[in-house]
């Protein structure tokens, strides 16, 4: 008897709330506006704790005058026991968050767990609490998002309502984060949906106002940072500000190279080392640490002191580079923890920089070194993050003042030119291409329409292993009806192999295995969501009668296969109309 309860509490439980109270279905759009409320609240909390805890946690282990060995200690330790529980845990808790929160709305139906919330919390918090110099604004986005998923999967929304709570729960992080609720609507819409007619403003807006209501109810009215009046003192500044944002796109593009780059070489390695791998981030940090104590954590006091005028000049130009190698090596190996700090300090000592060098020389003509060092956060945080309006935007609640916002916008606008000319990818897309996940761009978006590949897509019947040889691989396919075969490995999907490859490889060594070559990180291919049109280009363009349809969610997880026959079929040109 009391099994058979159990049994049934249990199905209670596990039952969605909408499918428990029939009539809660039919008033689904009223539910998710109140659940917005709901997620605001929610995730301000979440924040609210997260400032907190890394804030407290960091003052214990870093007391002022403390002991210098602190600053080895504590990174690598950090770095070495959060890196197992990443491992062994919480892998999705990895990273910056937003690229994590962008697959979750475009490849994995909006779905983060419950662990990978929690794991991204605690995680995170003990990383910057071990003097880590990443940022807690985007594992703060992926932990609103997580909240707002969790709680619409348990309601049982449709799964178009549960991506749709995604953005919702990214503004209300960022409201909280940066106490700019304002920019946290337009940094939702702007680079996590990727559409600022999103349907989903009103919710988004909810979420905001009522997450940076929490923050206001909790840690009062104080912005992230006091900064003087700004005042434009002559025109020749502009001149100046342009220049600025000239360093801000230059500096940006290094910090974007730097990390992608050093990221690839970690990504190399065996997965077995993922676990010790972070912990090459936290050396790094604790042996400068030991010397420059101003790159622990995320220095957001520093930043407060560039921007009031009264750190020196080779102080902020030591710390330009300095930071530059410490966040890119911690995010590159594998330390849980964003990028929007530590682009924002980098500005704010790229900004001092210029400025003290520009009122040196035209005392004159020029405002404080301060001014300049708010105008060059919103320069490099627009070059790496891509989002220039969200940059003016967040600078201008910041400082409340109106006048800055030409001299943002010059600068933004520079830097954001220089960084897309030199780094065609934003940062975000290409470290989730770097995971095997492919998003969709605006441009994909638009092609989508009734012709999908996943209305043609067959079964993957036939495969070679990646450790057959090219003699035993030509023997295959001289036999099938198609000229290109799928190629397979542990891992999933490793790529395809042509018969005239086969036959060129076979003339110049036969023996040797399929893996040795294929490029393993970049093979032909398409998703179930996009176009027929797409598949049909790129199968002429890499001369493929095949393309593996693979997941956005892991480009090496095979759906199917899709081939030139079935998408000729498909637009009506069958066999007897080719010959």
């Amino acid at each position: 008897m009391k099994e058979s309860e159990h049994t049934t509490s249990s199905s209670w439980w596990r039952t969605p709330l909408l499918h428990r109270v029939a009539k809660l279905q039919e008033r689904e759009d009223q539910i998710f506006l109140i659940l917005s409320l709901v997620i605001g609240a929610l995730t301000g909390i979440a924040v609210v704790a997260f400032i907190l805890l890394t804030e407290r946690l960091g003052s214990r282990l870093y007391p002022a005058g403390g002991a210098a060995w602190r600053r080895l200690l504590f990174p690598v330790a950090g770095s070495l026991g959060i890196g197992y529980l990443l491992y062994r845990y919480f892998p999705y808790a990895r990273g910056s968050g937003v690229p994590q929160t962008k697959a979750a709305l475009f490849a994995r139906d909006g779905r983060i767990t419950l662990r990978t919330v929690l794991g991204k919390f605690f995680c995170t918090s003990a990383t910057l609490a071990s003097g880590i110099p990443l940022g807690r604004e985007g594992p703060s986005v992926q932990v609103g998002a997580g909240i707002a998923s969790v709680l619409g999967r348990r309601l049982g929304l449709r799964p178009e309502k549960v991506k749709a709570l995604i953005p919702v729960g990214a503004a209300a992080a960022i409201a909280a984060a940066f106490n700019t609720p304002l920019a946290a609507v337009l940094f939702a819409l702007e680079e996590i949906v990727g559409d600022l007619h999103a349907p989903v403003l009103g919710s988004v807006v909810l979420a905001s106002a009522t997450a940076w209501m929490v923050l206001r109810l909790s840690l009062g009215n104080s912005p992230l940072f006091k900064v003087p009046q700004y005042q434009l003192v002559h025109p020749l500044e502009f001149a100046i500000y342009a220049v600025l944002g000239v360093a801000g796109g230059l500096v940006s593009v290094a910090f974007t190279k730097l990390l992608l780059g050093m990221r690839e070489r970690f990504l190399r390695f065996p997965v077995k080392t993922l676990w010790f791998q972070p912990v090459v981030g936290g050396l790094l940090v604790g042996l400068i640490g030991w010397f420059v104590p101003q790159v622990l954590g995320v220095g957001y006091g520093y930043v407060g002191d560039a921007l009031n005028g009264t750190m020196a000049l080779k102080v902020m130009a030591l710390l330009i580079v300095l930071k530059l190698i410490t966040v890119t090596t911690s995010y590159a190996s594998g330390n849980a923890g964003g990028i929007f700090g530590p682009s924002l300090f980098i500005g704010a000592m790229l900004g001092g920089s210029v400025g003290t060098v520009a009122h040196h020389m035209f005392p004159a003509y020029t405002a404080t070194p301060g001014a300049y060092a708010l105008v060059g956060m919103g320069a490099v945080f627009a070059g790496v993050v891509r989002a220039p309006m969200t940059s003016v935007l967040m600078i201008f609640e910041m400082t409340q003042d109106y006048a800055v916002i030409v001299p943002l916008m010059i600068a933004n606008m520079v830097s954001l030119f220089i960084s897309s000319r030199l780094q065609r990818e934003p940062i975000y897309e290409e470290l989730a291409v770097q995971d095997g996940i492919h998003l969709p761009g605006a441009a994909a978006r638009q092609r989508y329409g009734q012709k999908q590949v996943v209305r043609i897509m067959r079964t993957a019947n036939q495969s070679l292993p990646a450790e057959t040889t090219m003699e035993e691989a030509l023997q295959r396919v001289r036999s099938s009806e198609f000229r290109t075969w799928l190629v397979t490995n542990q891992r999933g999907v490793a790529g395809l192999v042509s018969l005239s490859t086969l036959e060129q490889g076979v003339v110049e060594g036969g023996t040797r295995q399929l893996a040795a070559i294929l490029d393993a990180r970049v093979f032909p291919h398409v998703h179930p969501d996009q176009g027929m049109d797409l598949a049909l280009e790129r199968m002429g363009t890499n001369h493929v009668d095949i393309l593996p349809v693979v997941s956005r969610a892991d480009v090496r997880q095979l759906l199917g296969i899709v081939t030139l026959h079935d998408v000729l079929d498909s637009y009506g040109v069958s066999r007897t109309d080719r010959g």
